[in-house]
């Protein structure tokens, strides 16, 4: 798969969703996160939300036994998604197809667990979705050691949690076409959707597995 540019289109209509959703240029020549990782950031974000209110108004006893994994952390970072997404788009320099797939990768991970994204998961699980999918998909990327320090992790973290997710998805890295289409589709969909600032909240989509 070409590095620098979104999976072959299947017919000028996915031509024209990927190029609005900024998947076309390479990250070489993109200034600015392209809006896919914006939308992207509103479905966390509301994933979370939503995540995080069924757990509070949960019973004790199913708080308690509720799943956790290498991803969680003992408490919420300062660091914000949007602002950990901007922080991966600026040194990362991955293609920005890689986000796309790192979202789908998450996806499959969270079914695979069955765990819910939370503000105690999501830093930890983007940053090692974003390093997969540009080891998998880039002709060039940086080493673990360089993701574990965007990351705030130690080299040892960065790599225990890429194999436990590598694990988790049974080693299966590979997205068809198909799967990227639908989900840019989706992602595209949901903006027609949506407030420029995600205030307004949309049915849920195909991949809304969060």
């Amino acid at each position: 798969m070409n590095s620098e540019h979104a999976p072959e289109e299947d017919g000028h209509e996915s031509a024209q969703i990927y190029k609005a959703l900024g998947l076309i240029e390479s990250r070489r020549r993109a200034e600015k996160p392209p809006r896919a990782l914006f939308l992207i950031v509103l479905y966390l974000r509301r994933s979370i939300r939503k995540n995080e209110k069924f757990i509070q108004t949960s019973s004790r006893r199913r708080r308690s036994a509720a799943i956790v994994t290498d991803f969680h952390s003992s408490a919420a970072p300062s660091v914000t998604v949007e602002q950990y997404m901007e922080r991966l788009f600026k040194y990362a320099n991955c293609s920005p197809s890689c986000y796309v797939v790192a979202f789908l990768y998450m996806d499959r991970y969270l079914k695979q667990v069955g765990v819910r994204l939370t503000s105690l998961n999501v830093h930890r699980l983007l940053i090692t979705a974003v390093m997969l999918a540009a080891k998998f998909l880039d002709d060039t990327c940086y080493d673990n050691a360089y993701y574990a320090m965007i990351g705030g992790l130690s080299i040892a973290e960065m790599n225990g949690l890429e194999m436990k997710l590598l694990s988790d998805l049974d080693f299966r890295l590979h997205v068809t076409v198909e799967t990227f289409r639908r989900c840019c589709f989706m992602l595209d969909e949901e903006a027609s959707l949506t407030g420029k600032y995600g205030v307004k909240e949309s049915r849920v989509g195909t991949f809304r597995a969060f």
